[in-house]
């Protein structure tokens, strides 16, 4: 296949720092229509609406509705010709298995492919804690993620990656210092973040991370609170993946690339079939 029209989506929404960095980087040489979230929709997995609002946009349409709704929009409506759906670039990794259905980033994509549509799922990865929430983006920052993803645009496809992939979710490191984190931090060969930002992260090809550690806290007034603990983690020394996964690849400064297919994969062999033809006729229970 070759790549000529892109439809753009992410969960942050149409003006979000991260999409402007990716189409910049792509329109110069590609179709790109953005098709994305009036605003914020992020980890809204693949929730979808009955009727949307769209307005265009000079990047092409905002929809006010999720990144699926964008999706479906788009490549069934909208860009009905698009050769590939990128989301992204997302502020904020999107790592591990269990976050795969929760992000919206990812769920664009997934629901391009069961249109048909590769789509590549490129999100950026904030160092803060708890707190990268709160942390102002340039579009410096998503250096390493968008060099990540026009690579993939252009390699991917005449290499035949979507031929035995659906789609690829990428985590990039972030490239600089975000705005009002100081500014150009010294590196130790002695020069800047910036600087840095030239040379690209190594790419390492990974499987998503299996570890969940999920944790609900009763705050004893009927409340609870839901919190990831892996955010306090991402250091060499502490996280707790092995090389190979996203989670290790994108804490040692790599470009993780996962390529990832749907639908669900049934399992054949789960034992069931000697259940289900006893029901109707078992009274067991009863």
């Amino acid at each position: 296949m070759s790549v000529e029209r892109i439809l753009l989506t992410n969960d942050d929404g149409i003006d979000a720092v991260g999409l402007r960095a990716v189409y910049d980087a792509l329109a110069v040489d590609y179709d790109v229509v953005a098709v994305a979230p009036t605003g914020d929709r992020s980890s809204i997995g693949r929730a979808i609406s009955a009727d949307v609002d769209v307005a265009e946009h000079e990047l092409g349409y905002a929809v006010d509705g999720t990144p699926v709704d964008c999706v479906v929009a788009g490549v069934d409506e909208l860009v009905p010709d698009a050769d590939l759906v990128i989301a992204g670039c997302n502020e904020g990794a999107n790592l591990g298995a269990y976050t795969l259905g929760r992000s919206g980033t990812v769920s664009a994509v997934v629901e391009g492919a069961f249109f048909g549509v590769p789509g590549i799922a490129a999100s950026m990865y904030v160092p803060g804690g708890d707190d990268w929430r709160q942390r102002e983006l340039s579009p410096a920052s998503f250096e390493h993620a968008v060099r990540a993803t026009r690579f993939l645009v252009e390699e991917a496809a005449p290499a035949g990656i979507f031929e035995r992939a659906d789609y690829l979710n990428v985590n990039a490191p972030m490239a600089e210092p975000a705005e009002g984190d100081g500014g150009s931090e010294a590196t130790a060969d002695g020069g800047t973040a910036a600087d840095a930002a030239a040379d690209p992260a190594p790419m390492r090809v990974t499987a998503p991370s299996e570890w969940y550690g999920m944790e609900a806290t009763s705050d004893g007034n009927g409340g609870v609170s839901i919190s990831d603990p892996i955010w306090g983690r991402m250091s060499p020394a502490e996280v707790p993946d092995s090389v190979g996964t996203d989670r290790r690849a994108v804490v040692d400064g790599e470009v993780s690339v996962s390529p990832l297919s749907v639908p669900h994969a049934a399992e054949p062999d789960a034992g069931l079939d000697e259940l289900a033809s006893r029901y109707g006729s078992d009274t067991t229970g009863e």
